[in-house]
């Protein structure tokens, strides 16, 4: 099977679910299905990756197409994510389960996007990976603006703008690589570059992928874009959008940029240091629910940047579960809120409480979700996160307990949110507010059993990842030699 068909297929599903009449092939059901089997292909892609003899680094660039040079490739670094993107894509299918206005380019901008993201992790091309890059900003900028909530226009004009400039300075980046090297493949660009070269390239990179990151100061579009935006919007832009930016690094900018990599490590390390103090302080302060998920975002990914900016093994491995767990997780926060907003049409806490009594079901997975936000042995936040701090520890010393305080605050908003909505007095016109369906709880099931199994086992990502991740810690390491 080549890659290719991970992002044909999907585009392919959303051209007939533009196309395809409802009494034929309704929308939410002919998109479910061109989910379920991009899963299905995701899984066996990735499992015909690792039953192959091949190298660690096991790309496999080619033309496809005829003329067109189109470079694919699936290793371990790519496999998660790849494998992360095809999981949320159907529960986000799901989610929208509901959507009535529009459902039919609903779908279709979903399985758009799925196909966007598809490209990126897939890309072994410079040039590819940034058509793709930029090509994601299309699906999301309309997700949130059509179907977003009272702001959504001024949030998905701010989502663009931010990511757009980041990914210009980015294009200028790619554009001075190929410029010096002449090599687009990945494999064929030189990893021996001047060092003002390397750090002109690095930075102009990074300001892209920080962006997209979030990195504080750059995550101000953040906040906005999630609490504006439709459910399933939320989702994958949580889910999957922002582990672009942590990929980006660990891909492009650290092995193509070696030297100026490991003199921007510290600078790295500070950014995601603070932002763990900083999302969590800011989640803390939050009244509306979906605007604490989405600072707990900034806050959980800024252990990306603690866990890459050790420069080891164990580190890369680190931020990869972060990645991973994050998406698992903030999907299923996104989640829980959209349907309580969806029969409470409210998020704000100060209206919320004794939600155990009247919906049982969903008070039990939203505690759930929170002691898997704050890194509850045995549950997909755990792992991570404390390898982050470990590697930072070893690398940076006693600086990493800016880190550790994140971890400490983690806790305290997410129980405060758990004490707010779920326990109290029991507020009267809740009182028969109906529970999560039958529905909604297949939904969730899937993102549930990924939390339980990635916090039991997190050697199913690290022994996929590791043979990548040791090929490029040794060109980040070795300079590039």
């Amino acid at each position: 099977m080549h890659l290719l068909w991970l992002i044909v297929l999907p585009v392919a599903g959303a051209l007939a679910v533009l196309l395809a009449g409802e009494r034929l092939a309704p929308s939410r059901t002919l998109s479910l299905v061109v989910a379920c089997a991009e899963a299905v292909l995701a899984g066996s892609a990735i499992a015909r990756m690792l039953a192959a003899s091949s190298p660690a680094l096991s790309w496999a660039p080619g033309g496809v197409l005829g003329a067109v040079p189109l470079s694919l490739g699936l290793d371990g670094l790519s496999a998660p994510l790849v494998g992360l993107t095809a999981l949320l894509t159907p529960v986000a299918v799901s989610a929208s389960w509901q959507v009535a206005d529009g459902p039919r380019a609903h779908h279709a901008l979903l399985l758009s996007l799925e196909a966007a993201v598809m490209a990126v992790f897939l890309a072994a091309d410079l040039v590819f990976f940034y058509v793709a890059w930029e090509a994601v900003l299309i699906p999301m900028y309309f997700l949130i603006g059509l179907w977003g909530h009272e702001g959504r226009r001024h949030a998905a004009a701010k989502f663009f703008l931010f990511t757009f400039l980041g990914s210009a300075l980015m294009l200028v980046g790619v554009l001075l690589l190929i410029g010096h090297t002449g090599a687009t493949v990945l494999s064929d660009v030189p990893r021996v570059l001047p060092l003002e070269l390397q750090r002109a390239v690095f930075w102009l990179l990074a300001a892209g992928m920080l962006v997209k990151l979030p990195a504080v100061p750059l995550h101000t579009w953040l906040p906005e874009a999630h609490v504006e935006a439709p459910t399933a919007g939320s989702m994958l832009l949580a889910g999957v959008l922002l582990k672009m930016g942590g990929y980006g690094l660990m891909r492009i900018a650290a092995p193509l940029t070696p030297e100026a990599f490991r003199e921007a490590a510290p600078a790295l390390f500070a950014l995601g240091a603070v932002g763990t103090v900083y999302g969590a302080l800011a989640a803390l302060a939050q009244r509306d629910v979906k605007r604490l998920v989405a600072y707990s975002s900034v806050a959980h990914m800024g252990f990306v940047l603690v866990a890459l900016s050790a420069r080891t093994p164990a580190g890369y491995a680190a931020a990869m579960l972060v990645m991973v767990s994050h998406g698992l997780v903030a999907a299923l926060a996104f989640f829980l809120v959209g349907a309580l907003y969806e029969r409470t049409h409210t998020r704000s806490l100060e209206d919320l409480a004794g939600l155990a009594g009247p919906i049982p079901r969903w008070s039990v997975l939203f505690v759930f979700t929170a002691l898997a936000s704050l890194g509850l042995p045995a549950l997909s936040g755990f792992p991570g996160e404390f390898l982050s701090l470990l590697e930072s520890f070893r690398t940076f010393g006693w600086w990493a307990a800016v880190a550790g305080v994140g971890v400490l605050l983690a806790a305290t908003y997410n129980l405060h949110a758990v004490r707010a909505a779920v326990y109290g007095d029991p507020v009267e016109r809740w009182a028969s507010l109906p529970d999560v369906s039958a529905r909604e709880v297949v939904t969730a099931a899937p993102l549930v059993a990924g939390i339980v199994v990635l916090g039991v086992w997190p050697g199913l990502i690290t022994a996929l990842s590791d043979p990548a991740v040791s090929a490029l810690i040794a060109l980040v390491q070795g300079g590039g030699k």
